[in-house]
């Protein structure tokens, strides 16, 4: 769709062939603002055939076909739970709805090189989708990430690899001062990224019918606040009859938002402390909009515990034969926690498989 880049901190509009996801004028984060509603068409349909069945509601762009999205929605052992199996994606997590979106921004930008700070997943995603792209890929990764994951984003998709003494945010400021310095595009937790994770919300809208609880792992909050767009979109368009509960999860060991959340207080900065390393992000992109959102469509954040995510995690393996990650199974902890409480279906987005 046609669409103008509005920056979310000063208000300045953008045209959308500005070359950057960030302001030029405050630094503030850019938002997409399509021209047009969404077609009831395009969400309405009962099959998913592709992730491309709704590139008419992605920014517009010329995209390469490639196969990703459109993953299972399974019934689970649990009563009113279903798994949206996010780990069938081609490098195993959701951010490949994203990456892909991004990096052909950037091509069509005339960039030849992208820049990204992550925890892991995210520049395993960007690093293939780059090398698809036929664009070189600068990762910016904490010291402390998962080796075998560091290991398959240089070795498999060729990417110039840095590793920061220093969490997820040290990295991301290396990364924005690279990319001003090299002339990189900079991908990452910004709006080109939240709008290919949005369509998790319409491929479920296809899947299944009055839904609701969404259970969502929090790292920067792009996935939880691209659902909460498209949900928004579908109510909106009638597409829906009620909006759902959105249930943002953090580790406990790396819960800002949680806190905030309960306490009705700013976004504080907490130093990561947890193994589930693809949500230990102490100071969240879209963690203020992120909580905003939640409190005016009255969702909720949890915090599970690390223990609590490896029970899960292993449940997952030997119940249903499949491998993910810790952050992977973290809404899963969450609906465990809160099941007494919760009514109707619920799905659980099992974000990624990357061990």
């Amino acid at each position: 769709m046609d669409y103008l880049l509005v920056c979310s901190n000063c208000g300045i509009n953008y045209k959308s062939d500005y070359k950057k996801q960030i302001c030029n004028s405050c630094n503030g984060l850019l938002a997409v603002k399509y021209k047009q509603n969404i077609n009831n068409r395009l969400i309405k349909n009962n099959e998913i055939h592709s992730f491309w069945d709704f590139e008419e509601l992605l920014p517009k762009s010329n995209y390469k076909h490639y196969e990703l999205g459109n993953t299972k929605l399974i019934k689970t052992d649990e009563k009113n739970l279903y798994f949206k199996l996010e780990i069938e994606n081609p490098t195993r997590s959701f951010k490949d709805r994203g990456s892909v979106i991004e990096v052909a921004k950037a091509v069509e930008y005339g960039y030849d090189k992208i820049a990204c700070a992550s925890t892991g997943n995210m520049a395993y995603s960007i690093a293939y989708y780059a090398k698809l792209y036929g664009i070189k890929s600068k990762i910016f990764i904490s010291n402390n990430a998962n080796k075998d994951k560091v290991k398959y984003i240089r070795e498999t998709h060729d990417a110039d690899i840095t590793k920061v003494d220093g969490d997820f945010n040290m990295a991301l400021k290396i990364a924005e001062q690279y990319a001003e310095r090299e002339h990189a595009f900079l991908a990452g937790d910004y709006c080109y990224r939240m709008e290919g994770q949005r369509t998790i919300a319409y491929e479920l809208a296809r899947q299944i019918e009055d839904v609701s609880n969404i259970i969502i792992p929090v790292g920067n909050a792009t996935l939880l606040s691209g659902v909460l767009k498209a949900e928004k979109e579908m109510f909106d368009a009638k597409i829906i009859k009620k909006m759902p509960k959105i249930i943002g999860v953090e580790a406990e060991r790396c819960a800002p938002l949680y806190k905030a959340f309960m306490n009705s207080s700013k976004v504080i900065y907490e130093k990561p402390n947890t193994k589930a390393d693809a949500i230990a992000v102490g100071y969240p992109t879209f963690g203020e909009q992120s909580i905003e959102l939640l409190k005016q469509y009255k969702g909720l954040f949890v915090a599970v515990s690390d223990q609590e995510m490896i029970k899960e995690q292993n449940e997952f393996y030997n119940n249903y034969g499949l491998i993910a990650e810790m952050a992977g199974v973290a809404a899963i902890a969450a609906f465990k926690k809160l099941k007494k409480k919760l009514k109707g279906k619920s799905i659980a987005i099992i974000s990624g498989g990357n061990i």
